[in-house]
């Protein structure tokens, strides 16, 4: 790993050409064999040699210990193809990715709260105090019932029906504050303004992970979100292949977050983590008019959903939803502001109906693309966080 990502055992420099030809030539055998080749071929029986035998550079003081994995896991493993969760927001139709991704459910969910107030009425203090207490409450739910679907019994569609957001909504008053850990709802079974069981917090994500959101003159849109989860993942190469192994298992949690509290992420036996995956398409009338999304582990949903409200209910121009100060509250006993939020009036004027808050220096790191009225397509991305994002359009090659 330092010899190809730290050449001469240094970062490389800013602007500096990276070359990664180990990475090529895998990407070529995927070319010509297929995915056979990972799941069936040499790429798998490499991966397998590097879990069951890390390469540790001998002066090495950092304990990296020997995996499990088999050839056999590989061969077992697929890809799921599976429908988008959906809502409908402001006429618009919210797309977004499923379980075993919480972003989807918890995304919807909070625009369903969302839904029964005029979010652009309102001050700015009462639209970002309804906006954390709808996050805190789909937060809530998300905790107690979105897993792997194939290993656990994930009400997915009643988690996103306007029934169950109404008898949740009801919790949220213009002058105080709800607080958390807060109880769960029983979308099955729901009842105006209660709990169901006992509140469980929300136990801890990193805050990496990549996004990208691209469309074309066609129409088509692609909201991307990959993720070896940690930067640098496990921080093991595969020798030859040139690319690092995840460590995606710690997304599952490894104890029940309160005794007693049912939690459907607990590890299992060809068990999925759940995420918090958020890439979200948004069609009116079916056609494509905007897609978003962000890394940032839990964070990732709060950051979706204050850049869909943004633009959509504020009237923000998507760049400015993107750019705008954020929060996220993630059913815990303080929302996390960044400093353009916390240094501002908005934070007493917040405190006062009972909110408490902690820094949080950069939250998110949105990518978006908006069709406009004429057909051409808008592209947006962060003007400073984690160093600025990228967004353009580009011309295709001989093209005007």
């Amino acid at each position: 790993t330092a010899k190809l990502f730290l050449p001469g055992g240094a970062l490389p420099v800013v602007g500096s050409t990276f070359k990664n030809p180990d990475l090529a030539a895998t990407y070529a055998e995927l070319g010509r064999r297929g995915t056979g080749a990972l799941y069936r071929g040499p790429i798998g029986e490499d991966i397998v040699r590097a879990v069951r035998k890390p390469p540790v550079d001998p002066a090495a003081t950092r304990i990296v210990r020997s995996g499990d994995l088999t050839t056999g896991d590989l061969r077992a493993y697929g890809t799921k193809r599976q429908a988008p969760t959906q809502v409908g927001y402001r006429g618009l139709d919210v797309y977004s990715m499923a379980p075993s991704s919480s972003g989807g459910t918890t995304v919807g969910e909070a625009l369903n709260i969302l839904e029964r107030t005029d979010l652009s009425k309102l001050s700015e203090t009462q639209y970002l105090h309804r906006f954390i207490e709808a996050s805190r409450i789909s937060f809530a739910d998300r905790g107690r019932w979105v897993g792997d679907p194939a290993a656990e019994d994930v009400p997915t569609r009643e988690l996103l029906s306007q029934r169950f957001a109404d008898s949740r909504g009801c919790l949220i008053s213009p002058d105080r504050t709800l607080t958390s850990p807060l109880a769960p709802g029983d979308p099955r079974h729901p009842v105006a303004c209660g709990g169901s069981g006992q509140a469980a917090p929300t136990t801890y994500e990193g805050e990496n992970t990549t996004h990208l959101t691209v469309a074309d003159r066609w129409g088509n849109v692609v909201s991307y979100t990959l993720t070896i989860e940690s930067t640098g993942g496990s921080a093991i190469t595969v020798p030859g292949r040139g690319f690092l192994l995840n460590n995606e298992l710690t997304d599952f949690s490894f104890a029940p977050a309160a005794p007693g509290v049912p939690d459907p992420n607990l590890p299992g036996p060809g068990k999925r983590p759940r995420s918090s995956m958020s890439p979200t398409i948004v069609l009116e009338h079916g056609r494509p008019v905007l897609a978003v999304g962000s890394p940032g582990g839990a964070t990732i949903i709060t950051t979706v959903l204050q850049t869909l409200i943004g633009h959509l209910d504020r009237g923000l121009p998507l760049v400015d939803a993107i750019a705008a100060p954020r929060a996220s509250q993630r059913n815990q006993t303080t929302t996390e502001l960044e400093p353009a939020l916390w240094n501002s009036p908005l934070r007493g004027q917040l405190e006062a109906l009972g909110q408490g808050f902690r820094q949080n220096p950069e939250i998110g790191a949105a990518t978006g693309v908006q069709r406009l009225p004429d057909g051409r397509w808008l592209a947006a991305a962060e003007t400073s966080r984690r160093g600025g994002g990228s967004a353009m359009v580009v011309h295709p090659y001989g093209k005007p």
